[in-house]
């Protein structure tokens, strides 16, 4: 019984470290937004942000007006995020990006 208790204890540690490696393994990038109506095409800021390599995650609803972006540690830089959301552009609006420190 003893054994039983030490390995789901074992276990559970070891699942524990695991999140903690992947949490470290991660960074978040916010992104203050603005542009002509860029909040209306929130849909066009995901995709071209999703299209960056390493880009695990975006949110906008923690923060109005802002995008998380959770990312691979060392996969993504904010230079590139910033870039992808100056791309989203359409006929009488656009979106850019300032990354928030």
């Amino acid at each position: 019984m003893k054994g039983i208790v030490a390995a789901i204890i074992v276990t559970g540690a070891l699942c524990g470290a695991l999140e903690l490696a992947q949490a470290a393994a991660e960074q978040r990038i916010t992104l203050m937004l603005g542009g002509s109506y860029c909040d209306l095409y929130l849909g066009e800021v995901e995709s071209a942000v999703k299209k960056v390599s390493g880009v695990k995650a975006v949110d906008f609803k923690s923060m109005k007006g802002h995008a998380i972006v959770t990312v691979e540690q060392s996969k993504a830089t904010s230079k590139q995020l910033v870039e992808a959301v100056n791309s989203v552009k359409g006929e009488g609006w656009h979106c850019r990006a300032k990354e928030m420190k």
